[in-house]
């Protein structure tokens, strides 16, 4: 999932200028600002898990469980892209710190949205489900999706951060394909009910946030070149 180079690391982990025991104060707020995402994230699974428990998950229990996990996962998608432009327009670094954790959280939805289709469907047969793939374009849009978060899970480790280097960034990229790709398989999936309002909601806000996104990268690309040039004209003016 996107997480933070060295420097953006470095700015998240600082507290604010003060003494030792300000700096104490703040890990602890910290702590309990990640315990709330935490639970936040986990609520939905835990409120399945309740609802199957009591036999109240209606009269379709598979088509509630896939639509709920597959739900959760495109809001927390979009929640690990909305991370850098509010970090940009709030100055708010610590965060990316929470980053990393609601990748993560999205990929657990999306792993148990996988597993239903999996298991409750298919009951994994391997036939029955590549001929899934080849009949429905938006299951075959949904598993791509799924294929390209697999490398983004497996490579949200510290180590795998230092071991990758650039191609660390290079390759959570694909998040930006991989939510699109969501977004496109339930667009999908709710065209054979000509229900296009939900999917269309999901797809502007999408939008919002890849532009948003798109600016901030932008507006930080062209103060750095501003840098870069005064920076030149002080050492002209030195010499």
């Amino acid at each position: 999932m996107p997480g933070a180079n060295r420097r953006w690391h470095e700015l998240a982990r600082r507290p604010a200028p003060g003494t030792a025991r300000s700096g104490q104060r703040w890990l602890r707020s910290f702590a309990w600002v990640r315990a709330a995402v935490l639970a936040a994230g986990l609520a939905p699974l835990a409120r399945l898990v309740a609802l199957g428990h009591a036999d109240a998950l209606g009269a379709n229990p598979v088509e509630f469980v896939t639509r709920s996990t597959g739900t959760w996962t495109l809001a927390l998608l979009c929640a690990t892209l909305a991370v850098t432009p509010l970090r940009r327009l709030s100055g708010w670094h610590w965060l990316v710190r929470l980053r990393r954790m609601l990748g993560l959280l999205a990929f657990l939805y999306a792993a148990l949205h996988f597993g239903a289709w999996l298991w409750f469907e298919h009951w994994f047969d391997v036939r029955a489900m590549v001929a899934d793939v080849a009949r429905r374009p938006f299951v075959a849009l949904g598993f791509a999706a799924f294929a390209l978060l697999l490398p983004l899970a497996a490579t949200s480790t510290d180590a795998a951060i230092r071991r990758l280097g650039r191609r660390w960034r290079q390759l959570h990229r694909l998040v930006y394909a991989a939510v699109v790709l969501a977004v496109l398989h339930y667009a999908l999936h709710k065209a054979g009910k000509n229900d296009f309002a939900e999917p269309l909601a999901w797809a502007l806000v999408v939008a919002v946030l890849l532009g948003a996104r798109g600016v901030a990268a932008a507006a930080a690309s062209r103060r750095a070149a501003a840098a870069r040039g005064s920076a030149r004209q002080a050492s002209l003016e030195r010499e």
